[in-house]
Formats: C-alpha cells, sequence, structure tokens
C-alpha cells in the first residue's frame, strides 16, 4: 500500500478529531466555567528510503500528541445572586460527593443552597472549606444558624449572608445577630493542563496536576480572590474557533485529495499490465 494513502488516513483521523474539540469548545461557549481545548499535532515516524540519513527519510502521516485546556480566566459577568462565586485569578473550588467522598476541582461556581443548609453545585456536590466559625474544621460548608444551648424560642433562622473575598461567609441572624458561619478555601495547581475533564464543570486527577499541601484562604498562596455575585463564564474565543475550524475543514479536505490521487495513480498503475 502507498505511504500517501496512509498519510491520507492519518491526516483525516486527525484533522476530524480537532474538529470536534473545535466543535466542543463552540457547543461550550456559555456553560459556566468552561476552559476551552486545543489539540496538538505531532509527526509520525519517518520512513528511511534507499540510503541512511535525513535527506532521504519520508514521514508517514500526523499523530495526536495532546490535547490541552486552556485555563486563562473567563468573562465575569455579575449576577447579584449571593450563592454566585467566582475565581478571580488562580484557583479552584473544592466539591466533594457527599455519598462517595470522592473530591472533584472546579471553576463553575453556580452554587446553591439545599434544603439542609448545604452549599451545594447543581449536582448536589457541597462546597468544601471550614465550616466552623473558628476556621479551623475543614468539611462539607453550611449556611445556617447552630442550635443554641439551651433552645432559643422562637428559634434563630438565617435572614441574610455575605460572602467576602476571602471566602468568609458571614450570617445575619434573624436576632440581629452577625457571625462568621465559614470560609470557602481555593485549591491551586502546578500544572493544571494534567487535570482530567470529568464532565458537569468537574476536574479529576488533581494529585497528578500538582496541588497544594491543602486549599489555602484566598488570597494567600498565589490564590485570586472571591467574587460573590458574579460568575466566571465560558473562555471560548469564538473568533479563535471559528478561524481554526476553517483551517481544519480545509485541512481535512486536503488529505482527502491525497487519498483520492493516490487511488487514481493507483488505477492507473494497475491498466498498466492490461
Amino acid at each position: 500500500m502507498p505511504t500517501s494513502l496512509n498519510t491520507g488516513i492519518s491526516g483525516l483521523q486527525q484533522f476530524q478529531r480537532q474538529i470536534e474539540v473545535i466543535g466542543n469548545n463552540i457547543a461550550n461557549v456559555n456553560t459556566t466555567g468552561y476552559k476551552s481545548s486545543r489539540m496538538n499535532f505531532e509527526d509520525s515516524f519517518s520512513q528511511a528510503l534507499a540510503g541512511s540519513g535525513a535527506a532521504t527519510q519520508v514521514g508517514s502521516g500526523v499523530g495526536l500528541a495532546s490535547i490541552n485546556n486552556n485555563f486563562k480566566l473567563g468573562t465575569l459577568n455579575r449576577t447579584g445572586v449571593t450563592t454566585d462565586l467566582a475565581v478571580s485569578g488562580n484557583g479552584f473550588f473544592m466539591v466533594q460527593d457527599a455519598v462517595t467522598g470522592v473530591q472533584y476541582a472546579t471553576r463553575a461556581g453556580d452554587f446553591t443552597v439545599n434544603s439542609g443548609g448545604y452549599l451545594v453545585t447543581n449536582d448536589g456536590l457541597r462546597v468544601q472549606g471550614f465550616n466552623d466559625g473558628a476556621l479551623a474544621t475543614r468539611g462539607d460548608l453550611k449556611i445556617d444558624v447552630p442550635a443554641a444551648v439551651p433552645p432559643v424560642v422562637p428559634p434563630v433562622t438565617v435572614k441574610s449572608f455575605s460572602i467576602g473575598t476571602d471566602g468568609t461567609i458571614t450570617v445575619h441572624g434573624t436576632d440581629g445577630v452577625s457571625f462568621v458561619r465559614g470560609q470557602v478555601l481555593l485549591q491551586s495547581f502546578s500544572a493544571p493542563s494534567q487535570l482530567i475533564k470529568e464532565g458537569n464543570n468537574l476536574y479529576s486527577g488533581m494529585a497528578g496536576a500538582g496541588p497544594l499541601t491543602a486549599p489555602a484562604a484566598p488570597p494567600t498562596n498565589g490564590l485570586g480572590s472571591i467574587e460573590s455575585g458574579v460568575l466566571e463564564m465560558s473562555n471560548v474565543d469564538l473568533t479563535t474557533e471559528m478561524t481554526n475550524l476553517i483551517i481544519a475543514q480545509r485541512a481535512f479536505t486536503a488529505n482527502s485529495k491525497i487519498i483520492s490521487t493516490t487511488d487514481e495513480i493507483m488505477q492507473e498503475v494497475n491498466n498498466l499490465k492490461r
């Protein structure tokens, strides 16, 4: 089989994959906290012809080197909803599955308070941080008024709450008293490109991404600050993605031409036998 046929096939496969990556970026242009992906190519093994040395080598196509995530900060969009949080700078929110105990990192801060008072993602994963007023105990963040001892009648409930730029959660009770209930902590990674996308705006593979020793309070340890009432939008640049799509489409077409041309040549060779 002619080398050019395999070369063209490899081009079709990889440029089809690039179109899939670009298409996924475009599809997530409005996804909260989404980080765009970029496909990197590498040349395949080169065959040596009759002689030896660089002057007598012919490449055998193209391969996939990597698909990297671009962690550039997305546009910050003000919503006015207290539980909408955005990281202005470096850092990821840490969330945990209450059933399995598995933790994930995320940049999507479209959180809500569930019926149990926990600060959670849309899928019910609980946001992690200091969950006590002394800011000493790590665990699931809860926005409530701890039960009084002895009990108070009528019981005090949450009137409102606020989240500061350092992640501190301040609860304002119906009795007019305000107190610190906890603090949202952030995690940072030395190699965020090693994080694995799990869907639902979640990342796993944190051990391989080089995490800090433990999540820390923003804006310490190079972490950004937390903006309450704000969401970080997708960092997809539509202009760039559409340009890349045109380039990938034309490259795909060019490689298909290599295959059709090789096929015509093979037909001509076969016809020589007649």
